[in-house]
């Protein structure tokens, strides 16, 4: 449902409700979308479907065999010539 700013303050109680009741609840200013209301489940879900950078980076593929030796054959630090 759509609410009008000034509505949407009038009711806020009558909005909360109906975002827990009906889903998400859209508040428009001056005729356009401006925010949505939402109950803390529906929040919590969309919130919690988002993993933190940490994590993604560590879904990565996994390294077989091979590489994991590569990798540990290099020395720690790159020596690099130096350009002058």
């Amino acid at each position: 449902m759509n609410w009008d700013l000034r509505d949407a303050r009038n009711n806020l109680s009558k909005l909360v409700r109906q975002a827990r009741e009906q889903g998400p609840q859209t508040i428009t200013l001056r005729g356009k979308p401006a925010a949505v209301v939402l109950a803390l489940e529906d929040h919590d879900r969309l919130d919690g479907a988002k993993p933190s950078l940490a994590e993604y980076l560590l879904t990565g593929p996994a390294w077989d065999d091979d590489f994991v030796e590569e990798v540990n054959r290099r020395p720690e630090t790159m020596i690099r010539p130096v350009e002058f």
